[in-house]
């Protein structure tokens, strides 16, 4: 299974992938930083509630959901490119 998560993110990048995390994927949303037996806000809206395969295949990516489910750690600036960069993931 491809290591590109709904939302276009490589969860193959991410340091939490293989010791905390077994992918988005691969753990259908339920992923560590969800509250507990939850799926992800963007997994959860793609996947269970509109049946897509991915935010690609989706009008309105990237959406509020998107700018709501941020990581801390990015200043606004990183924030912009990781958007633009899982974009252009979810468009190959």
């Amino acid at each position: 299974m491809s290591n590109i998560s709904v939302c276009g993110a490589n969860c193959g990048e991410c340091y939490c992938y293989g010791k905390m995390c077994s992918g988005c994927n691969e753990c259908e949303g339920k992923v560590f930083h969800a509250a507990e037996g939850q799926a992800c806000p963007i997994y959860e809206c793609t996947v269970n509630l509109n049946k897509l395969k991915n935010c690609g295949e989706c009008s309105k990516v990237p959406c509020e959901i998107w700018l709501k489910t941020r990581d801390p750690k990015f200043s606004d600036e990183e924030f912009e490119a990781n958007v633009k960069a899982r974009i252009n993931a979810l468009n190959q």
